[in-house]
């Protein structure tokens, strides 16, 4: 279970030492707000209705967020979400580094392709979290989403969406105490920290849900 350092806007904002400017405002405020507020919506998997709610707090860089989506995720995926009894939400909690920057490219994607670009960035996460250019990394990825190199700088350089990113994060170490990843929180009551096989997740699920 991969430990963060104390959250703070700073921490995050600045890990690459990549500079990051504010992008000018387009002219149409009302439609940048709206883009701001979709892309900064929640993003849940499966039934929106189904009655547990498992939320994952998770670090794109963290090594145990990649092994929980490619091992007991599949799992729960096919027997809780698939199935409607599980809507899961992931909420971002990037720790310092370049995390913040490919948390946000997740987002900068249309809604329905949001799983698809996770996966990939976990898949790659090698490549570009440890990258002496990780940016340059980041940049190679988006591309393959349809995203050019002029419109992932304004991602990387839109602040309120980065900050937008931060606050989920705030949010969790305020309500929850969160403070490394991944971190699940169920039914916005039980905390379960660091990840773990599918039947760790199978025992809570079966006592909730019974």
């Amino acid at each position: 279970m991969k430990k963060a350092l104390h959250l703070t806007r700073r921490d995050v904002l600045v890990g690459t030492g990549a500079s990051i400017v504010t992008i000018g405002l387009n002219s149409n405020i009302a439609h940048a707000n709206s883009d701001l507020e979709a892309a900064l919506a929640p993003r849940i998997l499966g039934n929106p209705d189904a009655p547990i709610l498992m939320a994952e707090y998770f670090s794109l860089s963290c090594s145990h967020c990649a092994n929980f989506h490619h091992g007991a995720f599949k799992d729960i995926k096919a027997n809780w979400i698939d199935t409607g009894k599980v809507r899961f939400e992931m909420r971002d909690f990037p720790l310092r580094g370049p995390a913040i920057y490919a948390h946000a490219l997740a987002r900068s994607v249309p809604a329905n392709a949001y799983s698809g670009m996770i996966d990939i960035l976990f898949k790659k996460q090698r490549d570009w979290a440890a990258s002496e250019d990780p940016l340059g990394e980041l940049a190679r990825i988006a591309r393959i989403a349809g995203i050019g190199q002029d419109a992932f700088t304004e991602i990387v350089q839109n602040r309120p969406l980065l900050e937008g990113i931060v606050a989920i994060a705030q949010n969790g170490y305020n309500k929850f105490n969160i403070n490394s990843t991944p971190t699940f929180v169920i039914n916005e009551d039980r905390v379960l920290r660091g990840s773990g096989d599918y039947d760790r997740f199978l025992s809570v699920l079966n006592e909730i849900s019974a």
